[in-house]
């Protein structure tokens, strides 16, 4: 008899899916997907037949590929077939042959739920895949989340096979007299997790029979575990993240009174994409001076006074852009600079306007980023002023001194820096008979 009882248990208990759900079911056609196919098929559940056809085992592969089409037609199911050069795409993207496989089906996997209408993939790893996952990820070294393997379900991933050990599948193929195709690539020491299967594993079971049942409770330890500082994390970001418009602010005196400091430095700034290296860096930085920055694929973190600053990178260099008499706005990053002219001589107390005297105007203006040497005469004042000095004076955050706008006149002037101070020489005055009003608007 199929474990039929074990499968539904477990689908329930998990709520992987609904009982009016559709559901791809990935097949290979070895024993794994072939019996969490028949298990779909004997409980009633609307299901479909995925197969990958990777190209890499010529003869075997479209051996595969017929079994698996076979055997969807005789349970009258319908059957999506694709193929990949997946040696190529490998090369193209310079990984492994294994990574470029799981891509190329993920991805296939899910366009195909999308266009045909499946609420979920089915895919059929198992206890004993759980168990050869947590020893890769223990080999290679991994946080919290690694340590609980295979999840039942993630997204629009599900995972019901988990009920099972290998041997428990092995015995329902047997009993059940289940045909199925032996991928021969499986008996190779070439890859990791064979290596595991084959050589590792059989001798943890010599010193503990029980492996299976001892790792899968210890998987829902560590699920637990997982769970309680997603918990304490959620709560401590609501506390110390401090969002404004120009980043997301974490007080230093907050974060070295963490502990452990490094654990819950690692989960508060894992959303922002920072390596466990970088984030040891930052934990061994938070005393440090002003001005020192760390760096993320997509982010960059700066310790700036009292606080610990996270800033999204901007995709976008800023060149320079000029700025014509006909310039209606133009846009500088995250902001936008507008430009209009009258002939009613008067201004408004505003430091995202600038009132400036449009007959000193010399085109095309230049609007670009601050550099260093930029000097101005701050309005009110008769002495040249460093902007890098007025950055000082004014408090301004170092990641928001090399994103402000900074207006430069035809002759080399700055005319003004935008959202914070014009030109005192630019201002009007009675003998002011046009004025350019330009406006700052951030994004």
């Amino acid at each position: 008899m199929l474990p039929l009882q074990q499968f539904q248990d477990f689908i329930k208990q998990h709520q992987l899916f609904a009982k009016d759900d559709k559901i791809l079911v990935a097949v290979s056609g070895g024993k794994d997907s072939v019996l969490m196919l028949h298990l779909f098929k004997a409980i009633g559940v609307n299901v479909g037949v995925a197969h990958c056809n990777f190209n890499l085992r010529a003869d075997e592969a479209q051996r595969d590929e017929n079994f698996v089409k076979m055997l969807a037609v005789s349970l009258d199911l319908p059957f999506y077939i694709t193929h990949f050069d997946t040696k190529k795409y490998a090369a193209e993207n310079k990984i492994s042959t294994q990574m470029a496989a799981r891509d190329l089906r993920y991805n296939w996997f899910e366009e195909l739920r999308i266009k045909e209408n499946y609420d979920y993939i089915a895919l059929a790893q198992h206890q004993n895949d759980a168990i050869e996952t947590i020893l890769i990820n223990l080999t290679r070294g991994t946080g919290i989340s690694g340590l609980h393997g295979i999840l039942p379900k993630r997204d629009k991933l599900i995972r019901p096979l988990l009920c099972l050990t290998r041997q428990q599948i092995n015995e329902a193929i047997d009993n059940n007299n289940l045909d199925f195709v032996e991928d021969s690539s499986n008996l190779s020491t070439n890859y990791t997790r064979n290596k595991l299967r084959l050589q590792v594993i059989p001798h943890l079971q010599e010193i503990n029979p029980n492996l299976e049942k001892t790792f899968a409770e210890n998987i829902a330890r560590f699920a637990d575990v997982e769970e309680f500082l997603a918990i304490q994390v959620k709560k401590l970001s609501a506390k110390l993240l401090n969002k404004r418009g120009d980043g997301i602010y974490i007080p230093l005196d907050e974060l070295l009174k963490l502990q452990p400091q490094k654990l819950l430095l690692f989960e508060l700034l894992k959303p922002f994409g920072f390596s466990e290296s970088t984030i040891e860096d930052i934990s061994n930085s938070l005393k440090s001076l002003s001005g020192t920055h760390f760096f993320s694929a997509s982010h960059q973190a700066i310790i700036n006074r009292n606080d610990l600053v996270i800033v999204a990178k901007d995709s976008n260099e800023h060149f320079n852009q000029f700025i014509h008499p006909s310039t209606k706005n133009i846009l500088f990053g995250k902001h936008e600079v507008k430009l209009s002219f009258s002939t009613e001589i008067k201004f408004e107390i505003d430091a995202n306007k600038a009132f400036v005297n449009a007959d000193k105007l010399i085109f095309p203006l230049v609007l670009r980023n601050w550099q260093n040497g930029d000097k101005f005469i701050p309005l009110g004042m008769r002495h040249p002023k460093k902007v890098s000095d007025f950055f000082i004076d004014e408090k301004v955050p170092l990641h928001l001194k090399s994103s402000t706008p900074i207006l430069i006149n035809g002759n080399g002037d700055l005319v003004w820096i935008a959202g914070m101070r014009q030109d005192n020489r630019y201002k009007l005055t009675t003998a002011t008979k046009k004025v350019a009003i330009f406006e700052l608007e951030k994004y």
